[in-house]
């Protein structure tokens, strides 16, 4: 759901240096925001700081969250710290294919090229 920017409610949080904000609204700014941020009945913050202040850094007014039903500040506090420590960053090498990966697939050789235009071709021919 949207919910206003200037409704959020943030408190006293875990993470202390919240990291390169820029790199985070470049990102959002160009794919949007891929994952929600966690806020709970009273609208107060419990997990996607980060992208909150990136959503203010680029002038949004409205954030999509995802509304937990929690009461308990330890519910919360243990909620925030999940958040954060069940994920899993990618491995320099799984990285460096991705890129590699994404690079074939934005600049393809010649013979892809056509390649993908004649399956486009016959796509288009024998599309009933």
């Amino acid at each position: 759901m949207q919910v206003p920017i200037d409704r959020i409610k943030v408190r006293r949080r875990v993470r202390k240096d919240p990291g390169d904000i820029e790199a985070l609204a470049a990102s959002m700014s160009a794919h949007g925001l891929l994952h929600p941020i966690v806020l709970d009945r009273r609208n107060e913050l419990i997990a996607g700081g980060r992208r909150l202040a990136a959503a203010k850094r680029l002038g949004w007014k409205t954030i999509n969250a995802l509304i937990v039903d929690v009461d308990r500040k330890a519910d919360r506090l243990e909620l925030e710290l999940e958040e954060n420590v069940q994920r899993s960053g990618l491995s320099y090498l799984e990285l460096e294919e991705g890129y590699a990966r994404l690079e074939r697939m934005r600049r393809p050789s010649f013979l892809r090229r056509i390649w993908e235009a004649l399956k486009a071709l016959f796509r288009r021919l024998f599309r009933r």
